[in-house]
C-alpha cells in the first residue's frame, strides 16, 4: 500500500516522502487504520519492520488537526526502555513533524535535569521518555499528564524485562481521564499480556509475524570454537571477508572493553557502546560507526534495542545472550526494513546451553561450522566442559551458602527478638513489683 493511500495531512505526507517512504510496511498497514479508530492496541512485529512510524504517524496526524495553543500542552506520551530508543524515536518524530506546528521533547536518565526541565516548562505536544526519568520530573512537578490523550509503550517486553512494571503503573495513575493506549512489542510474552490486561481496554490485537522469529532475509550461522580463541577467529572472519560495519555483542562491559582493545591490536578499529559509557561517548561511538570511521562497534545488550543503524550488514554474537529472546533482538539489528543481512555466533562448549534455548525459541537447528585451524582438541573441549561444571558448582555453592546465611541471620534475628521480649517482660515485672 502506498503512503498516499492512507490520507495523511499535507505537511505530514510531505515529510514522510522526504524521508524516502513510498510503501507502507505490513505493521503500518494494519496498525495505522486501527489507531485512527481510537481503539487501544496491542501490536507485535519483528524489529526493523517500521513499528515507530506505525504509531507516530497516526498520532501526529491527529495532533495536526487539533487546535494549537500559544503554549503547547502535552497530549501524547511515548515511553521507551532505553535512552538510545528514546533518542531514535525523537529523531523520527522530528523528521515526520518538520512541516507541522507540533513541538516534541525527549527526556531520559544520564543527562542533565536542568536542560530537560527548560524544555518541559516551555511546553511540548508530544514527549518521548524513559520511565525513571519521567517519574523524577513528575515528582518535581516539571510537567503534568492531565491532558494526555495518547500513551504509547514502545518495546513493552523490554521495559518489563528491565523491571519497569511499577514505574509504568505509577505513570498510568497520573493520566486520570480517558485516553488511548498503544502497546508495541517485539514479542507477546506472558508479562506483556498480563500488563495489557491491566492497562488496555478491549484492545485490538495485531501480530504481523510469527512470535519470536528472526527475519528470513538474515543469513545466520554458528561457528564452533574454544572460548580462548574466539577473538582470533573473529578477527580472521572480519579480515578475510573484508567486513565493514560489524556490530559485535559481548556479554559484559569488561569483556566488551577487553575485546575492543584486542581488535585494535589486530589492526581493526573498534568503538564501544555500553552502560558504563557516558551518553556523549556512546553517541560519538555510534556516529563514528555509522560514518565508517570505525569498523566494529562492540556493544552489550544495552544496544540490542532501539539502535536504528541504516543498512547494518553484519551482527556477531561474541557471547550468546543469557535470555534466548535477546538473540532475536540482537539479530534484528541487521536485515531491517526488508534488507538482507548476516548474523553469526561464536559458540564454545560453555555456550551450548544458551544455543539450545535459542534453537528451541526460534524453531531452528544450527549446524556448527568449524574453520580449519580452529578445531578443538579433546583436552580443550574437556577443559571448557570442566570450566562450565566448576562454575555451576561454584554458583550452587554460593547459592547454598547465601541461603544458609539467610537462615542463620533469620534465626539470629529471631533469637534477639525473643531475648528482647524476655527483657521487656522482666522489666515489666520489676516495674509492677516496684509499684507494689
Amino acid at each position: 500500500m502506498s503512503v498516499d493511500a492512507i490520507g495523511l495531512s499535507e505537511g505530514l505526507l510531505k515529510a514522510v516522502k522526504l524521508c524516502g517512504y513510498k510503501q507502507l510496511t505490513p505493521i503500518q498497514q494494519q496498525a495505522i487504520p486501527v489507531i485512527r479508530t481510537g481503539s487501544d492496541v496491542l501490536a507485535s512485529a519483528q524489529t526493523g519492520t517500521g513499528k515507530t512510524a506505525a504509531f507516530t504517524l497516526p498520532i501526529l496526524d491527529k495532533l495536526a488537526h487539533q487546535a494549537t495553543t500559544e503554549t503547547p500542552i502535552l497530549k501524547a506520551l511515548i515511553l521507551t526502555p532505553t535512552r538510545e530508543l528514546a533518542i531514535q524515536v525523537g529523531e523520527n518524530i522530528k523528521e515526520y513533524s518538520q512541516f507541522l506546528p507540533i513541538k516534541h521533547g525527549v527526556i531520559f536518565g544520564g543527562a542533565g535535569m536542568a536542560g530537560q526541565e527548560k524544555v518541559l516548562k516551555a511546553g511540548v505536544d508530544i514527549l518521548v521518555a524513559t520511565p525513571g526519568r519521567l517519574l523524577e520530573h513528575l515528582q518535581l512537578r516539571n510537567l503534568s499528564l492531565s491532558q494526555v490523550k495518547y500513551m504509547v509503550l514502545d518495546e513493552a517486553d523490554r521495559m518489563l524485562d528491565m523491571g519497569f512494571l511499577t514505574d509504568i503503573e505509577r505513570i498510568s495513575e497520573h493520566i486520570k481521564h480517558k485516553h488511548q493506549t498503544l502497546m508495541f512489542s517485539a514479542t507477546f510474552s506472558n508479562k506483556v499480556k498480563t500488563l495489557a490486561n491491566q492497562i488496555l481496554h478491549t484492545p485490538k490485537t495485531i501480530e504481523v509475524a510469527k512470535q519470536n522469529t528472526t527475519s528470513g532475509k538474515v543469513k545466520q550461522a554458528v561457528y564452533g570454537v574454544s572460548e580462548a580463541r574466539k577473538r582470533e577467529l573473529l578477527s580472521e572472519i572480519i579480515g578475510v571477508n573484508n567486513w565493514h560495519q560489524v556490530m559485535v555483542f559481548a556479554g559484559t562491559r569488561e569483556s566488551a572493553n577487553q575485546l575492543a582493545k584486542e581488535l585494535k591490536l589486530d589492526g581493526i578499529k573498534a568503538a564501544l557502546c555500553h552502560g558504563e559509557k557516558s551518553q556523549g561517548a556512546r553517541n560519538k561511538a555510534l556516529e563514528q560507526f555509522v560514518a565508517g570511521e570505525v569498523r566494529v562497534l562492540v556493544a552489550t545488550d544495552v544496544a540490542a534495542r532501539g539502535l536504528d543503524i541504516p543498512n547494518l550488514p553484519y551482527v556477531v554474537n561474541f557471547h550468546l545472550p543469557f535470555l534466548a529472546e535477546d538473540y532475536v533482538h540482537r539479530v534484528g539489528r541487521t536485515g531491517r526494513a526488508g534488507k538482507s543481512g548476516t548474523a553469526i555466533s561464536l559458540v564454545s562448549p560453555k555456550d551450548e546451553k544458551f544455543l539450545g534455548n535459542i534453537e528451541q525459541l526460534i524453531g531452528r537447528k544450527f549446524e556448527k561450522i568449524v574453520l580449519p585451524g580452529y578445531e578443538m582438541t579433546e583436552s580443550e573441549y574437556d577443559a571448557s566442559k570442566r570450566h562450565v561444571t566448576e562454575a555451576a558448582k561454584k554458583n550452587r555453592y554460593q547459592t547454598t551458602r547465601d541461603k544458609n546465611r539467610r537462615v542463620a541471620d533469620k534465626r539470629s534475628a529471631g533469637a534477639k527478638n525473643v531475648k528482647h521480649k524476655s527483657k521487656g517482660k522482666a522489666s515489666a515485672v520489676k516495674k509492677v513489683k516496684k509499684r507494689r
